[in-house]
């Protein structure tokens, strides 16, 4: 595969209209805000959802383990494995050569978010192959070792400030038996959304740190390609179907490694309304590419 020849700058805008796009767990899961309330999805939030259409995109393409478009880091809910953990995952994939010096190669051959994120391997001391074994000293006893990716993504936030509805929910129907056989008291909750808003998120791909990981061409155009679709799949009681949308997804390809413009001259062409319409303003030399959501 080619390696990432050209920087990428990117940036995507979705809308959220009734939904919960990035609950505050220290907050009671409210939708997470700024101090001067503009809405926030956090960078984990993103690269979760980039990492998960990635994996379904390798799950439909037949799981090949061999073709290096796993992906290390997937939720419990939509693992295609049976790897309970990190750990377990990293083992079976490596092997004995977990917490050798071939760790960054291997992993970086073999998981696509790896070579696109970077990963941190920070393990407990596990067991390493004994004296007269095969393999003999490979294996970890303890690993940290950290991985840079080329690939960044920022925070999104809203262009103008949300109003969040909060909802008081009950439960109607038993958790637990009772002793008389009546219904339990009903459980109080609250259910919290975003009525309407739109975000935006940039991105940006560094050739340079690609040589490091072996980020390819190919691997920029699999993130360009599930980048609309981001929502798809992603339905759920706080964020039902329909009610998150990707926009417009912009995408700049520079004509060299280290980019025409710098990254924040890049991201500043781009203004985003509050009805989510967009405007770009001309840089020399750098066309971008505008992509309709899915």
């Amino acid at each position: 595969m080619t390696m990432l020849q050209n920087k990428i700058d990117f940036a995507v805008v979705l809308r959220v209209k009734r939904a919960n796009p990035n609950g505050d767990p220290l907050n009671g899961n409210r939708p997470r805000t700024d101090y001067d309330n503009y809405g926030e999805m956090t960078d984990v939030c993103n690269k979760r959802k980039i990492r998960d259409r990635l994996l379904e995109r390798w799950v439909a393409a037949g799981k090949k383990e061999d073709d290096g478009n796993e992906i290390f880091v997937q939720s419990d809910d939509r693992k295609a494995d049976k790897c309970k953990s990190l750990r377990a995952r990293a083992e079976a994939g490596l092997g004995n050569k977990l917490g050798s010096d071939e760790t960054v190669d291997l992993a970086c051959k073999k998981w696509l978010d790896v070579r696109a994120f970077g990963q941190l391997f920070a393990l407990k001391g596990g067991k390493k192959v004994k004296k007269g074994e095969e393999n003999e000293g490979e294996g970890d006893t303890g690993v940290s070792i950290g991985i840079r990716g080329p690939v960044t993504v920022q925070s999104a936030f809203s262009v103008a400030p949300i109003d969040i509805a909060s909802t008081q929910i009950t439960k109607s129907v038993s958790g637990e038996d009772t002793k008389d056989g009546k219904r339990s008291s009903d459980t109080m909750g609250t259910k919290h959304r975003v009525e309407n808003g739109v975000y935006v998120f940039f991105g940006s791909m560094n050739p340079q740190l690609a040589k490091k990981t072996g980020f390819s061409d190919a691997d920029a155009e699999a993130i360009k390609q599930v980048l609309p679709r981001l929502f798809e799949n992603d339905e759920s009681s706080a964020r039902p179907a329909g009610s998150m949308e990707i926009l417009k997804v912009i995408w700049w390809k520079h004509n060299c490694k280290a980019g025409q413009h710098s990254s924040a001259k890049v991201h500043r062409s781009l203004t985003v309304k509050p009805d989510g319409n967009i405007e770009l303003a001309l840089l020399n030399e750098l066309t971008p590419e505008v992509i309709d959501g899915f």
